[in-house]
């Protein structure tokens, strides 16, 4: 590390909310640009910076820093030009000049104890003079806490987030709870907030340790998919993180009760311990899916038979007696459920009760968890789909500072009937939002594959809708004659059924390369992605077709290791080509990147008619198309032609994405997939995400490895256990259930 001294001469580019910063700065010797978090970056302030010098391939010479220290300026000049740049309010250049021209090296001194000599100026009344005080103080003020704050290690970054919440009471506020720091600041979790608690000297059995732990791991266990944690498992696991006694640890819970951050109830003959927002969001789905179901739609007014016969006419399809039954249902239903695999004609089931609805003069509104997935339902269908989030008109609400829907009870969505698919990636939260909005007598089509991975998200709602067995259902399981002309589709169903599938068929689309090696693997991945497939199939582009699916992130076949492989033969560094450093990430124009969490308010623009929209969303994949450094952002192009600008604070939302993780790829398809098989641990290693991750693949997908870890993984039919309570809740309204009490 090295320390460079210097003024503060110009502000090329400055994040107000986090403090990113690009900077020159004249030093006694040398003038130099550097990089990084300053967040009371004012021309005119000499700094000290704690960093190293790097060599960008487009801007040259850059000096990084992680840490500074500050000095309020004290010549006539520096003065001047810390008021010009912009810090205090209603201060610009002219001004600037002739508060300086007025009061010299005194000027610092005037604005903070003698504000009201400021009227002097011509231009300066007493509400702007006060507006002047107010800034300086403010910006001073920040500076200082900042320097408090990093005595315990809280980054710069932190305290910006931390002062636009508390203000000037910060310091104090996170002195009397420093846990808050894990519920105020995204990405700083309990553990982070622990450290800096105990460096700041507070007792490790205090209360809001005690209870940060808690709601840690209750958060924690809802990361994992769990909708509660039983009170037993949770005991032992917060005695083992807090090294405290259970029964101190167990005296916090009912405290919790009562304060309304959990719930406890008895669930299936154990305590159950609920977030309280996954405790109403699961009574809510009970309850709103008895009352879909419970209600009688609008009935279609012509016979429904001869519906289904004129769409097979026009169509030039001819359903299958299950698949005219599903039809049927889901027409009379307020609710229903259908299922299967792929190649079993969920597809056309769909595009069948669409155009008989339309026929009949009814609106239907058709939806999916991902942007993915409602463009491939558009693509295949016909008819406009969109995501879950965009039909329910997300938004941020300034009053609430939260992300709310629009569609609501109160406004509910004006279909006739709602179909859903892909509804395996369905969370607990989001089907929340979503029945909430669907009035009674609507029909609600949810279509799925229960064999898929469960959501990321908590909860397991379609798997529990299906075994409550109170919510009415078809599963398909015929596969029709194009579908099983297909090796992916036929293995698929295979796999399913715990079959080896059938691999390296002459002209077929299903191979599997059997290799040694995790090494070997490696290098024959990096091969077919650089040469062996793009000239096998004369249309393939690399980066844009091809797509890596592993199990999981770590190790030399994880996707993280495979991205930084994958990116340096697919798009390696060359001089024309900018590109950013985040974290263990490099950023490259031509990269392929996925967003990795929802953003919903991220604005968007259509490159051929300039329209505007907001929200990329956990999943969505694009293209870098430039990186500006000079001012601090990249632009990634989605759905080849929505253009996102992000400020480089904002890449922490961005992965490369040559390689994803199954879990990732859900409602995605793409044109050819590859995989490798080698061992991965047992939770990640099952049937059902060999499973998943085969169906993703539309013209080829292409298995490498060990041919005894893929036996492992067909015959590995684990499923993690998910808390969840919603089947118990669906089943109590089952004849000689107890409903009132569970609901």
């Amino acid at each position: 590390m090295e320390e460079k001294t210097g003024i503060l001469t110009e502000l090329i580019y400055h994040n107000a909310e986090n403090g990113y910063t690009v900077a020159v700065f004249r030093g006694e010797d040398e003038t130099f640009t550097a990089t990084g978090v300053l967040p009371d970056a004012s021309a005119g302030r000499k700094f000290k910076l704690t960093g190293y010098p790097k060599e960008h391939p487009v801007y040259g010479k850059q000096f990084s820093f992680s840490e500074y220290t500050a000095e309020m300026p004290d010549t006539d000049e520096g003065i001047e030009m810390f008021l010009a740049s912009g810090s205090l309010k209603g201060v610009g250049k002219k001004m600037a000049a002739a508060i300086v021209d007025a009061f010299g090296a005194d000027t610092l001194r005037i604005i903070e104890e003698e504000p009201h000599r400021l009227t002097r100026i011509n231009g300066i009344g007493p509400k702007k003079a006060a507006d002047i005080h107010e800034s300086f103080l403010e910006h001073r003020e920040l500076a200082e806490i900042t320097l408090y704050f990093k005595q315990f290690g809280i980054s710069v970054s932190t305290v910006v987030k931390l002062y636009g919440i508390y203000g000037a009471a910060v310091v104090d506020a996170v002195n009397e709870n420093p846990y808050r720091l894990a519920d105020d600041v995204f990405g700083m979790g309990f553990k982070s907030a622990d450290r800096i608690a105990m460096k700041m000297g507070h007792d490790a059995n205090s209360v809001h340790r005690l209870k940060s732990g808690v709601l840690y791991l209750l958060s924690r266990g809802a990361g994992d998919g769990h909708t509660f944690l039983p009170k037993s498992l949770l005991l032992d696991r917060a005695a083992e993180l807090l090294d405290a006694a259970r029964d101190d640890i167990e005296e916090r819970l009912f405290e919790m009760v009562f304060e309304g951050d959990i719930h406890i109830e008895e669930l299936d003959g154990r305590q159950a311990v609920f977030l309280e927002a996954y405790f109403a969001a699961e009574r809510s789905v009970c309850r709103d899916l008895i009352r879909l179901g419970g209600a009688t739609p609008e009935p279609i007014r012509s016979d429904v038979d001869s519906l289904i016969a004129v769409t097979e006419r026009m169509k030039d399809i001819t359903l299958s007696e299950n698949q005219k039954y599903a039809v049927r249902e889901s027409l009379k239903s307020g609710l229903f459920v259908i299922t299967g695999g792929p190649g079993t004609g969920k597809t056309t089931i769909i595009n069948a009760i669409i155009n008989i609805m339309k026929s009949s003069g009814l609106k239907t509104g058709i939806a999916a968890p991902t942007g993915r997935a409602a463009k491939r339902i558009t693509e295949t269908s016909g008819h406009e789909a969109s995501t879950i989030h965009r039909m329910l008109e997300y938004y941020y609400s300034e009053s609430e500072d939260a992300m709310r829907f629009g569609r609501t009870e109160e406004n509910p969505l004006e279909c006739d009937a709602v179909i859903i698919d892909e509804s395996s990636m369905i969370d607990v939260l989001l089907m929340k939002g979503l029945l909430r909005a669907i009035p009674s007598g609507a029909r609600l089509i949810i279509v799925g594959d229960a064999d898929q991975l469960p959501p990321v998200g908590a909860g397991n709602v379609l798997r529990d809708m299906l075994e409550s067995e109170i919510i009415r259902s078809v599963k398909l399981s015929e596969i029709f004659r194009q579908a099983a002309e297909s090796l992916i589709v036929v293995n698929a169903h295979r796999i399913n059924r715990g079959d080896y599938p059938a691999c390296n068929e002459k002209g077929r689309d299903f191979f599997f390369l059997r290799r040694t090696s995790e090494t070997h693997i490696l290098e024959t991945l990096k091969e077919l992605c650089a040469t062996r497939l793009p000239d096998y199939y004369a249309d393939c582009d690399a980066v844009r077709d091809l797509q890596v699916l592993t199990p999981g992130r770590k190790g030399l076949l994880g996707c993280v290791n495979l991205n930084k492989e994958l990116q340096a033969i697919l798009n390696p560094p060359a001089p024309y080509k900018a590109e950013k450093t985040f974290g263990d990430r490099v950023f490259r124009e031509g990269d392929k990147v996925m967003q990795i969490k929802n953003n919903y308010g991220l604005e968007w623009r259509r490159s051929e008619d300039s329209s505007i929209g907001e929200g990329i969303f956990n999943g969505d994949v694009g293209f870098v198309k430039g990186i500006d450094v000079e001012n601090g952002n990249m632009t990634v192009v989605f759905d080849e032609n929505r253009f996102v600008s992000y400020e480089f604070p904002q890449l922490e939302e961005l992965d490369l994405a040559y390689a994803v993780t199954v879990h990732k790829s859900q409602g995605s398809e793409f044109p050819l997939i590859l995989m490798p098989i080698s061992w991965f641990p047992p939770a990640l290693a099952t049937r059902n995400l060999l499973y998943t991750a085969v169906t993703r693949g539309k013209r080829a997908a292409i298995l490498v490895g060990i041919e005894h870890h893929l036996w492992g993984m067909i015959n590995n039919t684990r499923t993690d256990e998910r808390y969840s309570g919603l089947k118990a809740r669906l089943t109590a309204f089952l004849p000689g259930g107890a409903a009132a009490g569970i609901i």
